[in-house]
């Protein structure tokens, strides 16, 4: 099954790609040069044509990601969360200012993983953590970590809006939205994203939430990793047969 959705993400988004480029490309060019000759409800249907091109433009491209974790992947290597989650967080200033959030980011160890998905987990679950806040109350995310017995502990929590426990494995589903697009933005691939890249480490993430008032996502994590890296990395472009290898993080 989940070959079967990698080759048919892979061949559908790059058939998509072509088209919707020359979709977005006309009504740009309407809105530029002939948008003072239309009415305002003409107007708006090419303002909705617009929106509606950019989210599925953006649906390709979290498709892709979801679709390339396994088979598009870098080796493993030695991975500092805490200097990593310090570049999302960089990435996310604007989100963060734009809400008046307050992120405290405790000690995060270094493990052995892909650092360019660990730093899309990363980001995923911050920036859901400020997307989902409740209104006239600026977010509040803590992210922190524990290690035993050679496994992390990671925890992302917010005082956002939380959610029905009984969702609590849906989330995790691809396309699966709890709330509608006009009231928090997204493809619904997000969580799904996560949940992929944890399993790609071995690992496992769960959520625990209650209506109105936050949410706590938990990843466990290996420090060291014996990883069957099969193909080639999106980042490399020579040919290599599937091998396997150890990566050890020093206490």
């Amino acid at each position: 099954s989940n070959s079967e959705l990698e080759q048919f993400a892979s061949i559908a988004s790059h058939d998509l790609q072509e088209p919707l480029r020359k979709v977005r490309t006309f009504t740009q060019q309407l809105t530029v040069m002939e948008a003072e000759h239309l009415s305002p409800k003409g107007q708006t249907y090419l303002e909705r044509a617009n929106a509606a091109a950019e989210r599925m433009q953006k649906l390709i491209e979290d498709l892709l990601k979801f679709s390339r974790v396994a088979t598009h992947g870098r080796p493993f290597t030695r991975v500092d969360l805490q200097a990593l989650t310090g570049q999302v967080l960089e990435d996310l200033e604007a989100q963060v200012e734009r809400s008046g959030a307050e992120v405290h980011v405790g000690r995060l160890p270094a493990i052995a993983g892909d650092a360019l998905q660990l730093r899309q987990l990363m980001q995923n679950l911050i920036s859901n953590a400020l997307k989902f806040h409740r209104e006239s109350v600026a977010p509040e995310v803590k992210v922190d970590a524990t290690v035993e017995d050679g496994t992390m502990t990671l925890t992302v929590a917010d005082n956002g809006i939380g959610f029905d426990p009984r969702y609590s494995m849906r989330i995790f589903r691809v396309f699966e939205r709890l709330h509608g697009r006009t009231e928090y933005p997204g493809t619904g691939i997000g969580l799904a994203l996560c949940r992929k890249i944890v399993e790609r480490h071995g690992g496992t993430i769960v959520a625990d939430a209650k209506p109105e008032a936050g949410a706590t996502f938990t990843v466990k994590l290996p420090l060291h990793q014996q990883e069957q890296v099969f193909g080639t990395s999106s980042h490399d472009d020579r040919d290599e047969a599937a091998t396997a290898e150890e990566v050890n993080v020093p206490a």
